[in-house]
Parts: C-alpha cells; sequence; structure tokens
C-alpha cells in the first residue's frame, strides 16, 4: 500500500512539473520519482537479506555493546569496580528481595544450582522468609582473587536483623551477576 502511494505522489508531481514551462524542473522530479520507485522496488529484497544476516547482526552489535561497556568501566582492567558492584547489589536485593527476573538472569549457573538444591530455603536470601527491608553495605574488591564483595543486611519484625555476604565476579567482559553468597552462621 505505500509503494503505491509513493509511485503515485511521485508520478503526480511529474505530471504537474511537465505542464509547466521549466524543462530542468520536470527532468529533476521524473529523477526523484525513478529514484523513489527504484528505491522501493529494491526494499523487500533488501529487508529479506537484511533479514537473513539480523541474528548474526545481532550477535555482533551484542559483542560490541558488552565490549563498549567493558571499556567504560573506570578499573582500566576490565574489571567492574566497587561503585558499580554496590549498585548492582542495590539493584539486585532491592527493598524485599531480588525479582523473579533477576533471579534466572542475574545469578552464576553453579549459584542457581546451589540454591535449587534447597527448596525450602531462600538461599539468595539466606533465609526461609520475605525480609522487611534490605540493605547493602560497603563494597570489598580483592583483585587477586577477582571477586567483589558486602555485608547484605536484611531486617526482620521485632528489630530483627540478619546479615549475609554477597560475592559478584570482577570481570566486566562476562554481565554482572551474582556469584555466591555465604550466608552466617
Amino acid at each position: 500500500m505505500p509503494r503505491h502511494a509513493s509511485r503515485t505522489t511521485a508520478t503526480g508531481t511529474a505530471t504537474g512539473a511537465a505542464s509547466s514551462t521549466a524543462p530542468a524542473a520536470t527532468a529533476t522530479v521524473i529523477a526523484i520519482a525513478t529514484a523513489v520507485a527504484l528505491t522501493l522496488t529494491a526494499a523487500p529484497a533488501a529487508s529479506a537479506a537484511s533479514a537473513a544476516t539480523a541474528p548474526a547482526a545481532s550477535a555482533q552489535d551484542a559483542s560490541v555493546q558488552q565490549q563498549s561497556r567493558a571499556d567504560l568501566r573506570t578499573d582500566p582492567n576490565g574489571r567492574y569496580t566497587a561503585e558499580e558492584i554496590r549498585r548492582f547489589l542495590v539493584s539486585f536485593y532491592g527493598k524485599h528481595g531480588p525479582s523473579a527476573w533477576a533471579r534466572e538472569h542475574q545469578v552464576s549457573a553453579e549459584l542457581k544450582k546451589k540454591a535449587a538444591e534447597t527448596p525450602d530455603y531462600d538461599l539468595l536470601l539466606c533465609a526461609q522468609n520475605t525480609p522487611r527491608d534490605i540493605s547493602v553495605g560497603k563494597v570489598t574488591t580483592a583483585q587477586s582473587a577477582r571477586v567483589g564483595w558486602a555485608t547484605i543486611t536484611t531486617y526482620w519484625s521485632g528489630n530483627r536483623k540478619e546479615n549475609f555476604t554477597a560475592y559478584v565476579d570482577l570481570d566486566a567482559k562476562q554481565p554482572i551477576a551474582l556469584l555466591d553468597v555465604a550466608c552466617s552462621v
């Protein structure tokens, strides 16, 4: 439908220009109309070709985007900084614990497996219930161990609070994710 409308418009413009006394304007309008018609005719073929290469292009774009995000780190060695880890943990835990999406996409495969082994216990929160509130403490990074960690404090009714440690991999070439947790005993 848009193809027909474009051709009609281009033809109508060319016809209107032909009735004027300016032959150069007529040639210009005809050239533009031809270019538009050729572009519209070639568009479906180009769309099919680009659709066939879209998965490869998407993967390449994602790789470039990931690489550019890694290049933007303040750490010159391509590691997540303490500030980035803290922002991640604050976002990940929120006020009452990680969302279903965060549990699926922002947790390491090893930790997911470990958490699946404790169905009656939320390993990511080191608890059985949902806390009233959560806070993230100061983040420490150990370049030699390639991890960063922070104390996570969960607040419960009756002014009770519990602490555990959350670990994040420092490798900024990978998407940031929760690597492990150490529940206090």
